[in-house]
C-alpha cells in the first residue's frame, strides 16, 4: 500500500467532495436548530439505563430492550435495533457529555451522514456527535449512532482521515457488529433465558434492578472490550471502500491505522483503543491485502483539513446571514 500523500494520475470525485461542502453549510436534516442544540436535545430525552424515571416508564423501556436481545439478531426489527441504540448511547453520555462546540457538531454530523449515505443502510436515523473527552476513541451503537471523541478529533487532522475513521463506525452499524456481540454475551451470561421466560411488564421491583444493572453492565464491557477481531478487520477493509465511495481518499483510514502503530497501552488517552482493537500492524496487513493497488487511482489528490473546512463553515455561515432577507 501507499502513503496518503502519495499522488495519483486520477482525481478524486470533486462532485462527490463538492456536496460534502455544501451539506456541511446547510442546517441538520432532522431540525433547523443548530446541530448541538438538536443532538443534546435528543440525547437528553434517552432514559438512562438503571436510572428509571419515577413512573418506571424509562426501566420498562430498559427491561423491553433486554428482551429483545433474547431473539436471534435477524428477528430484531429496525425499530427494536434503533431503541437499542438509544439505550447504548445513553449508557455512553451517561459517562461523558457531548463537546459544547456547535461547528464542530454540525461538521462532524453532516460529514457522517453524507458518508451513511453511500453505505447499504442510508435511511437508518444516522447521528453523528462528539464527545467530550480528550482521550483516542470512536464508537458505535446500534440503529447509526456514532460518536467520536475530541481527543481524537484532535488528532486526525486531515478530512480524509476523520471519513475515514466515521466510516470504519458505520460500517459497524451497517454489519451489526454490535447487535452480534450484544446477543451473544447476554446469552453467554444467561440474561436472554431469564428475559425470555417473563415479560418486561411483568418484572418488578428487586428483579427489575436486577436486570436493568446486568444490562448497564452488559453494555459498559461491550465498549471497555471490544468487538471480535473479525469483526474490526471487517469494518476496515468496508470502511476504506465506503469513504472511497463517498469521494474521500481511501488511505485516509490506513494513515489513522498507521499513527497507532507507536500507541501505548499505558498512555491513557489511548489505553481503550488499544485494548478494544487488534494490533495496528495486524490491521494494517489485513487491509494490505483486501486492497492491494485497487483503490490507487482513488487516491493522492490534494486534501482539506478538518481545520480547513471548519473555517470554510463559518464563512459560509456568515454569508448567509448577511443575506438579505426577502
Amino acid at each position: 500500500m501507499k502513503p496518503l500523500q502519495q499522488p495519483s494520475s486520477r482525481p478524486l470525485r470533486l462532485a462527490a467532495a463538492l456536496l460534502i461542502c455544501a451539506s456541511c453549510l446547510a442546517p441538520t436534516v432532522s431540525s433547523a436548530q443548530d446541530a448541538a442544540k438538536a443532538l443534546g436535545g435528543l440525547f437528553k430525552s434517552l432514559s438512562l439505563p438503571g436510572k428509571p424515571a419515577s413512573n418506571n416508564s424509562g426501566g420498562d423501556k430498559t427491561l423491553e430492550v433486554l428482551q429483545t436481545l433474547a431473539k436471534p439478531v435477524e428477528q430484531i426489527d429496525e425499530p427494536r435495533e434503533i431503541e437499542i441504540g438509544r439505550q447504548l448511547a445513553s449508557v455512553l453520555l451517561g459517562a461523558k457529555p457531548l463537546y459544547a462546540d456547535e461547528k464542530v457538531q454540525r461538521y462532524v454530523n453532516q460529514l457522517g451522514r453524507w458518508i451513511s449515505l453511500q453505505s447499504a443502510r442510508p435511511n437508518l436515523p444516522w447521528t453523528f456527535a462528539v464527545i467530550d473527552d480528550a482521550g483516542y476513541n470512536a464508537f458505535a451503537a446500534p440503529g447509526g449512532y456514532i460518536f467520536i471523541t475530541k481527543g481524537l478529533l484532535e488528532r486526525v487532522p486531515d478530512e480524509a482521515e476523520l471519513a475515514g475513521v466515521l466510516a470504519h463506525e458505520i460500517t459497524h452499524v451497517v454489519a451489526k457488529h454490535h447487535l452480534q456481540a450484544l446477543r451473544k454475551a447476554a446469552e453467554s451470561g444467561k440474561l436472554t433465558s431469564a428475559l425470555g421466560q417473563v415479560a418486561a411488564t411483568q418484572i418488578k421491583g428487586d428483579l427489575a434492578n436486577a436486570l436493568i444493572g446486568q444490562g448497564v453492565a452488559l453494555a459498559r464491557n461491550l465498549y471497555s472490550k471490544g468487538l471480535d477481531r473479525d469483526d474490526e478487520f471487517d469494518a476496515d477493509r468496508a470502511g476504506v471502500v465506503l469513504a472511497a465511495r463517498a469521494g474521500f481518499d481511501p488511505y485516509g483510514l490506513v494513515s489513522v491505522v498507521q499513527g497507532l502503530r507507536t500507541a501505548s497501552a499505558s498512555d491513557q488517552l489511548f489505553a481503550l483503543n488499544v485494548a478494544t482493537h487488534p494490533p495496528a500492524q495486524q490491521r494494517l496487513d489485513q487491509l494490505e491485502q483486501s486492497m492491494g493497488r485497487r483503490l490507487d487511482d482513488l487516491s493522492g489528490q490534494p486534501g482539506v483539513t478538518v481545520e480547513q473546512r471548519l473555517q470554510l463553515i463559518m464563512v459560509g455561515a456568515k454569508r448567509n446571514q448577511a443575506k438579505p432577507t426577502q
